[in-house]
């Protein structure tokens, strides 16, 4: 197994993780709404700012602003914290698209089959993009040339992938024993997948074969591991929040992952 190390400790039952590549910052969210700045290499934090209700899932875009998955709002933080959308059921996890497109889960409720895949464009139009992955949508990641969303359904337990300009849908793989949260992909042509249940972090290769870089059968290193980002210069390092604990928790799995798209333009821009 790789080797696997708290980061930084002290958080409030972390979930959601991000990294901003141009400032060298990795930001987190906890239960009572806090958003964490996290210094990777001093592995100190501080909390920025309080988010109206439980940060779950976070988004970067190229000029260091956030959006936010929080309570029952997506929301703005550039310094300052701005409601975009709200009304929301569970608004969990983001994923920027190249031209500026955001894409988010709203989970539903567990068990429900309620959940649905939104769209936020440039110019702030919001609409469901799909109703077809309703099994409590989670985490989410947009493929490097733009042409997919991968997507996990939590309750199902799966992987899909949806073709961003006809809609088709397509899963991935099925992973029974498991509930999947977090996506990270990966520049070998892989995707790593975080489980919320088991204490696990699994990656499937370009192959499709999947195999363990991450587990902890006591629950306390990783402990419901939930969303998962590559961090630093050349994104070599995996960093995981972990909803049952603490900390997040830094691997090194000897893999890298993909450039993240951070679009310079997006929803915020039109806001107001």
């Amino acid at each position: 197994m790789p080797r696997t190390e708290v980061l930084v400790d002290d958080l409030d039952h972390p979930e959601g993780v991000a990294w901003d590549p141009d400032s060298g910052v990795l930001w987190a969210g906890g239960e009572a709404g806090q958003l964490y700045r996290v210094d990777l290499d001093r592995r100190t934090w501080s909390e920025e700012a309080r988010m109206p209700g439980f940060v779950l899932g976070l988004a970067v875009d190229g000029r260091g602003r956030l959006a936010v998955c929080c309570g029952e709002a997506l929301c703005l933080y550039d310094g300052a914290v701005t409601t975009l959308r709200d009304g929301f059921t569970q608004p969990n996890y983001a994923a920027f698209a190249p031209d500026g497109t955001l894409y988010f889960s709203d989970s539903g409720h567990w068990a429900r089959g309620d959940g649905l895949v939104y769209r936020l464009g440039v110019d702030g139009t919001l609409d469901v993009f799909s109703d077809r992955l309703p099994h409590f949508p989670n985490g989410c990641a947009v493929s490097p040339d733009g042409r997919y969303l991968l997507m996990v359904e939590s309750y199902t337990p799966a992987l899909s992938r949806i073709d961003l300009a006809t809609g088709e849908l397509e899963e991935v793989i099925r992973l029974p024993g498991t509930v999947p949260d977090g996506v990270a992909l990966t520049a070998e042509g892989g995707i790593v997948v975080s489980c919320y249940r088991p204490d696990r972090i699994l990656h499937l290769d370009g192959d499709g074969a999947v195999e363990t870089i991450a587990e902890d059968p006591q629950g306390t290193l990783l402990s419901a591991p939930t969303n998962v980002v590559f961090v630093g210069a050349d994104r070599d390092r995996l960093v995981s929040a972990n909803l049952g604990r603490w900390h997040l928790t830094l691997i090194a799995s000897g893999l890298h992952g993909v450039p993240l798209h951070h679009p310079e333009t997006w929803a915020a821009d039109a806001h107001g």
